[in-house]
């Protein structure tokens, strides 16, 4: 870390503590040449995460947009806030634990399928009508029929 006095890079850390936010490392420098005491911030760099749509246009990947099309599938139902937040920060641990950097529209989707049939099936169903666009009224109920049979599985 570069002295901020004299310009020479070599210092050592006398105090590490994390700030109140708990996002950043606060830490008291001094220069070894000139001695004077100085303070840096660190943070943890995030490399953000692409999502590419079924036009193959690209953007960042917004939690909330994912979390607003839970809340609507949700709409009604005996589903927490929390719940979803859960949810939301497990779709999003699984994307940024991939080691690729760009992740397919399709994908963010199966994983929310999966976290609303865990939370509430009524939501599950309500959201895969909207993200699979069933083309017809027989499609919908081959998909209820799939789900109706995981069930008797559970039983």
């Amino acid at each position: 870390m570069k002295c901020p006095y004299c310009g020479d890079e070599e210092s050592k850390v006398i105090d590490s503590r994390p700030t109140e936010d708990g996002e950043r490392i606060r830490r008291r420098r001094e220069c070894l040449r000139c001695r004077m005491r100085f303070t840096t911030y660190e943070v943890v760099e995030t490399v953000p995460l692409i999502v590419i749509k079924k036009d193959n246009s690209r953007e960042p990947f917004d939690r909330q947009k994912l979390l607003n099309a839970m809340l609507r599938a949700c709409a009604k139902r005996p589903v927490s806030y929390d719940a979803l937040e859960r949810a939301v920060s497990s779709i999003e641990q699984s994307l940024m634990s991939s080691y690729d950097r760009e992740v397919s529209s399709v994908r963010i989707g199966e994983l929310t399928m999966q976290e609303l049939k865990k939370i509430d099936e009524v939501a599950y169903v309500r959201f895969a009508s909207v993200y699979q666009q069933f083309a017809d009224v027989e499609s919908f109920f081959t998909e209820l029929k799939k789900l109706m049979g995981d069930r008797k599985e559970k039983i």
